[in-house]
C-alpha cells in the first residue's frame, strides 16, 4: 500500500498557563465562587480562620494553607472575600498574613465589600511589596455566585485588571473596568446603597398597610404590579410573608455596608440622611437577634415592632 510522503499532521494545541489561584473568606459566597474556579479547572488552595468551612472545597480538590502567607506563596492571583474593613487588613497585614512573605509579581483580587479608603491604603501596601492589587466586589447573591453570574465593578490599573479577567470570568456574566484603585468598591457602595434604602422603605410601607388593616401578600402582589417593585422583590416575596429559606444577604451584612457608605460619604463631603435612617433600622434588627436572618426579614420584623409599639402581636 502507498503511503503518502506528505502526511499533514494537525499540531497539538499548546496548553495555556493557568495560574495558581488562592482564596480567603469561606462563608456563603466564597463557597460558592471557589467551586465554580475549581470546575473551571483553576488549582485553588484556600485559607479561612474556621477550617471546618473549606470541607466542600476540599472534597472538590481545593488544598488547604495553613495561613493567609503560606497560601500567598504558593499561588499566582489571591482573592479575598472577607467580612469587614478589619478583617481585611488582618488578611492582609496581620504577623502571617498574605504580605508577610516575598509577594512579588503576585496579584491580588480584594472582593470584599468595604470603605474605598481601605482599598486606596492597601493598594500603596500591596505596591510596595512589589505586587499588584484590584478591587473587585461583586453584585448578586449567593444564586449568582453558584451559576457564574455575578456582575464584577473592578478598580485597578488596566494591566492588573485584565490578568485577573480569566480567573473572575468563571465567576461573572459581566466585568465591569470602572476605574483605578478603590473605583470598583465605590461602585458596589453605590448600588448598594439605593437597595438597603429601598428594603427599609417597603418595610415603612408595608407597615403602614398593615396598621390600616391591608393583607400583606396583597399589598405586595400590587407592589410587583406597578412601578413600586424592585427587580429582587418577587424573589424576596416569601420571606417577607414570613417563611425561612436559605439565607442569600443576611441583616449583619447589609448593617455593615450601609457603615460603609456612611463613612465614605462623610470622606466625600456627601450627607447620608436616608442611609443613615436605614442604618438604624438594620441595627435594631441585629441588636434583636434578627442579624443572621436574610435581609428580607427586615421587614416582618419592623411591622412586629410597629404593632408591639401599640399592644398588637402577630406572633
Amino acid at each position: 500500500m502507498r503511503t503518502s510522503a506528505f502526511i499533514r499532521v494537525r499540531p497539538r494545541p499548546k496548553k495555556s498557563f493557568m495560574e495558581r489561584i488562592g482564596l480567603i473568606g469561606l462563608g456563603r459566597m466564597g463557597v460558592a465562587m471557589g467551586g465554580r474556579l475549581l470546575a473551571a479547572g483553576f488549582p485553588l488552595a484556600v485559607w479561612n480562620r474556621t477550617r471546618a468551612r473549606a470541607s466542600t472545597l476540599l472534597e472538590q480538590g481545593a488544598t488547604w494553607a495553613a495561613s493567609p502567607r503560606a497560601l500567598a506563596a504558593q499561588c499566582d492571583v489571591v482573592l479575598t472575600v472577607v467580612t469587614d474593613d478589619a478583617a481585611v487588613q488582618r488578611v492582609y497585614t496581620g504577623d502571617d498574613g498574605l504580605l508577610a512573605g516575598d509577594v512579588a509579581g503576585k496579584l491580588f483580587v480584594e472582593m470584599s465589600t468595604v470603605r474605598a479608603d481601605t482599598i486606596v491604603e492597601l493598594g500603596r501596601q500591596v505596591a510596595a511589596k512589589g505586587a499588584q492589587l484590584v478591587d473587585s466586589p461583586v453584585s448578586g447573591t449567593v444564586g449568582p455566585a453558584r451559576a457564574g453570574a455575578l456582575l464584577a465593578l473592578v478598580g485597578g490599573e488596566p494591566a492588573a485588571v485584565e490578568r485577573a479577567r480569566p480567573v473572575l470570568a468563571p465567576l461573572t456574566r459581566r466585568i465591569a473596568h470602572v476605574g483605578p484603585g478603590g473605583s470598583g468598591t465605590t461602585m458596589k457602595l453605590v448600588l448598594n446603597l439605593p437597595m438597603a434604602i429601598y428594603w427599609q422603605g417597603l418595610a415603612e410601607a408595608l407597615a403602614l398597610g398593615t396598621r390600616f388593616g391591608l393583607d400583606r401578600a396583597q399589598m405586595l402582589d400590587l407592589i410587583m404590579d406597578s412601578p413600586a417593585a424592585l427587580a429582587a422583590l418577587a424573589i424576596k416575596r416569601d420571606a417577607i410573608l414570613g417563611s425561612t429559606g436559605e439565607v442569600a444577604f443576611d441583616i449583619t451584612g447589609v448593617r455593615k455596608d450601609l457603615l460603609a457608605m456612611i463613612a465614605t460619604g462623610q470622606q466625600l463631603g456627601v450627607p447620608m440622611p436616608a442611609a443613615s435612617a436605614a442604618l438604624m433600622s438594620f441595627m435594631y434588627a441585629t441588636a434583636a437577634g434578627k442579624g443572621g436572618d436574610d435581609l428580607a426579614a427586615l421587614i416582618p420584623h419592623f411591622i412586629d415592632a410597629v404593632q408591639r409599639s401599640v399592644g398588637i402581636s402577630e406572633d
